[in-house]
């Protein structure tokens, strides 16, 4: 099939890949400018390696970016991770419309921070979803989901990388082959289950250490390693990378109070939370790297005693 790619950074340049990889012809790319300064768009990067036809268009609801699009005669469009806007009048332009990457199981966790969000909350599977792209943001029909488990440990890292990454680039041309077959159904969203959650970002990642230990602790894998969670050290951001919880499990065995270290080791340092307390493995000071907790302790950091979150 003839397809145009719209998408950005590592995994828009996979599903580039393997369109390539198994011999469908790519018509041309379309991907965000990049910020002045920043570096180069790996997507971007691929495609010009290949000697594809890259487009970057500050909006694409410009006519420019319609014109280009209808000038390629092309087959299906495939957004893969896409941040600009794209309006029914560029996404209807190929001659099979349009399909869409999104990492939740719409229409639950619309939005762009799908894959922290059901890991801050505690939810036990998450998954993706291939669907038509409208002016509503992730509210066009679907095409086609697949779903993964959350593990009780795993972190956004580890759930996005291990699992709605690789699946989510089969299931782009896995989609786009039942389109193109005219096999595919498309089933809209049903509206009294959806969910919009907005960014998770600075203000969202702060820990509060007079929630739960649970909350706390999901709080920080779903922001590993971005945005990371925080809390503050003598008025300092310091971010939370890696944990451990540790719950309380019968009556009295409360050990310290709220935000309070309580316990360092070699490797580690203990904060009392509400119904247990949060083993910090790695940490991230503001002036600083990412270090070791225990080493951080060791520097003279913290101690037995000292308050986090003040």
């Amino acid at each position: 099939m003839k397809v145009v790619i719209i998408g950005q950074q590592d995994f828009g340049k996979s599903v580039l890949d393997k369109f390539l990889a198994r011999g469908d012809e790519v018509a041309a790319v379309f991907c965000a400018p990049e910020k002045a300064g920043g570096k180069p768009d790996p997507l971007k990067v691929a495609a010009v390696e290949k000697g594809l036809t890259v487009h970057q268009f500050p909006s694409l609801k410009s006519p420019e970016a319609e014109a280009a699009m209808r000038g390629l005669n092309a087959d299906i469009g495939v957004m893969a991770y896409v941040l600009q806007f794209a309006p029914q009048a560029f996404v209807n332009i190929p001659r099979l419309g349009t399909i869409q990457y999104h990492p939740s199981l719409l229409p639950k966790y619309r939005g762009p921070s799908s894959i922290n969000w059901p890991i801050i909350r505690g939810e036990k599977k998450t998954g993706l979803t291939i669907f038509r792209p409208t002016d509503g943001l992730d509210e066009g029909p679907v095409i086609l989901q697949k779903e993964c488990e959350i593990g009780p440990d795993e972190t956004i890292g580890e759930v996005y990388f291990n699992k709605l990454y690789p699946m989510g680039v089969d299931a782009m041309l896995e989609a786009a082959d039942l389109v193109f077959a005219g096999r595919h159904t498309e089933v809209v969203q049903d509206e009294a289950q959806a969910t919009y959650e907005g960014w998770c970002r600075e203000a969202e990642s702060r820990i509060n250490w007079a929630n739960h230990v649970d909350f706390t602790y999901d709080l920080i894998r779903g922001c590993n390693p971005a945005p990371g969670a925080w809390t503050t050290l003598g008025g300092k951001k310091i971010q939370v990378f890696e944990a451990r919880k540790h719950a309380y499990r019968t009556f009295g065995a409360t050990r310290g109070k709220v935000g309070e270290v309580t316990d360092v080791t070699e490797q580690s340092f203990f904060v009392g939370c509400q119904g247990g307390r949060i083993e910090v493995l790695r940490v991230k000071p503001e002036d600083g790297k990412k270090v070791g907790a225990g080493e951080f302790a060791a520097s003279g950091a913290v101690a037995a005693g000292t308050f986090l979150g003040t």
